[in-house]
């Protein structure tokens, strides 16, 4: 009769996986984690380190065990843990990712001096005046003209979008990446609603907002046309 294994390591194009039984006892698992990382030698005295990826499924495992389980496998000189994933979330992480993937409506003018941030997607309905400042977690949509800065997917997410009834800002932020005034900002005659994003080539580009159903085809939060 075979073993059930507690640790499984898959082997990824970046890394190495190990997926972790959900079942059995913290401490089983601890001590085959243990044996299974020493008996894993680099190949042909190989030293580049190994991206590691650990599933515990629907293992629920306090900060102590997270941290605990990390410094087991680090203690591999090749070993570099990159991610922990579980299928079990906390109260405190549910209500991050609720507000994450959250809506905020909000409708007045954004003057010199002000600043609005809000964790999630940002609805804005008025003007940004130069020298107010728009932050979002998520994406940012202005249904009036944008002349100051607007920084969406603030805490990280480089596929969040900027749009606006008139795209004039002083400065644009998506993620880490910035850029200043688009050139067609000089022209004030009235144009199509556009969107900034972040391009295959890093960098942020304008277009018109049509065009956003095919360059994000995720964003599908509001319910609208094709």
């Amino acid at each position: 009769m075979n073993k059930v294994q507690n640790v499984m390591i898959k082997g990824t194009k970046d890394g190495i996986t190990l997926f972790l039984d959900d079942l059995c006892s913290y401490d089983d698992l601890k001590r085959e984690l243990v044996e299974k990382l020493s008996s894993q030698k680099p190949r042909n005295g190989e030293s580049t380190l190994l991206h590691v990826k650990v599933n515990t499924g629907n293992r629920y495992l306090t900060a102590v065990q997270k941290d605990e389980l990390v410094e087991l496998i680090s203690q591999k000189k090749n070993l570099v843990v990159d991610a922990v994933d579980s299928n079990v979330l906390t109260k405190e992480e549910a209500e991050e990712r609720r507000q994450a993937e959250s809506v905020t409506m909000v409708s007045k003018m954004i003057r010199s001096g002000q600043v609005l941030e809000v964790p999630g997607d940002l609805l804005l309905v008025g003007d940004v005046n130069p020298g107010g400042v728009v932050m979002a977690g998520g994406n940012i949509f202005i249904m009036g003209i944008l002349k100051g800065i607007a920084h969406a997917g603030c805490y990280g997410n480089r596929d969040a979008v900027i749009a606006a009834s008139a795209m004039k800002p002083s400065q644009l932020r998506i993620s880490h990446y910035l850029t200043s005034v688009p050139e067609t900002a000089g022209n004030d005659s009235q144009r199509e609603m556009e969107c900034a994003y972040i391009n295959e080539m890093n960098e942020i580009v304008f277009d018109r907002l049509q065009s956003l159903a095919g360059i994000r085809p995720g964003l599908t939060r509001f319910e609208g046309g094709r």
